[in-house]
C-alpha cells in the first residue's frame, strides 16, 4: 500500500518536459519540511499498485510523473514495471536524499539542501537537475560539477506574493545570464491557470 495524495492528469508545467500532457501521482509524505513545498503531506489515500495502476490507465497521455512528497520513499520497481506494461513512461521528480529505482525512465532531482541542512544529496546522476532561486548569494553552480545531467534549470521560488515573486524572477534571470549553463524554468501551470 502506497500513501497517495492525489492522481491527477494535466501538462507537465516545469522543467524539461514543460507542456507535455501527464498523469501525476503525488505521494503524500517526505523526509523533509520545504516551506515552499505545495503538497500535502499529512493526508492521502492508501492504495495499491493496482489501483495506481488503474486509476493512471484511464488517461491517455504516456507520461507519468511520481512527484510528492517524496516519491523515492515509496516508487519500487513493482509499481514502475506495471505502469510499464500499461505502455507508459514514468518520470520522477525527487528531491535526491533517496536512492531510486533504476528502472524509471527519467529522473529530475530538485535538491534543497541550500535551505534545509538535513537534506543530504545521494543521487549523482540525473537526466535534470531543478532548483528552487530564491536569492543571488547561494551556490547554485556546485550542483552543475556535484550531479551530472543533461539539462539543469533554475526556476524562481514562487512566493505567493506578486511583488516578490517579480523580484525573483528578475534576479534568476540575472543570474542565468552570468552563468550561462543554467536554464530557466518557470511554472507554466501557474502563470497560466492549469489545473
Amino acid at each position: 500500500m502506497k500513501k497517495i495524495n492525489e492522481i491527477f492528469y494535466s501538462l507537465q508545467g516545469e522543467g524539461h518536459n514543460t507542456g507535455t500532457p501527464a498523469i501525476f501521482i503525488r505521494f503524500a509524505g517526505c523526509n523533509l519540511h520545504c516551506s515552499f513545498c505545495d503538497t500535502d503531506n499529512d493526508h492521502g489515500t492508501l492504495m495499491t499498485d493496482e489501483d495506481i495502476c488503474k486509476e493512471v490507465c484511464r488517461y491517455p497521455a504516456r507520461l507519468v510523473i511520481a512527484t510528492g512528497g517524496e516519491p523515492g520513499l515509496y516508487l519500487d520497481d513493482t509499481l514502475i514495471y506495471m505502469l510499464h506494461n500499461g505502455g507508459k513512461k514514468v518520470a520522477i521528480e525527487t528531491n535526491g536524499t533517496q536512492t531510486l529505482p533504476a528502472t524509471a525512465d527519467w529522473v529530475t532531482v530538485s535538491p534543497k539542501d541550500l535551505y534545509i541542512q538535513e537534506a543530504k544529496i545521494v543521487l549523482k546522476k540525473a537526466d535534470e537537475v531543478k532548483v528552487v532561486f530564491t536569492k543571488r548569494d547561494l551556490d547554485y553552480d556546485r550542483y552543475l560539477t556535484d550531479i551530472k545531467a543533461d539539462y539543469y534549470y533554475l526556476q524562481p521560488c514562487d512566493t505567493d506574493d506578486n511583488e516578490q515573486n517579480a523580484v525573483i524572477v528578475a534576479e534568476t534571470v540575472k543570474y542565468i545570464k552570468l552563468h550561462p549553463l543554467w536554464n530557466l524554468s518557470l511554472q507554466m501551470h501557474k502563470y497560466i491557470n492549469i489545473p
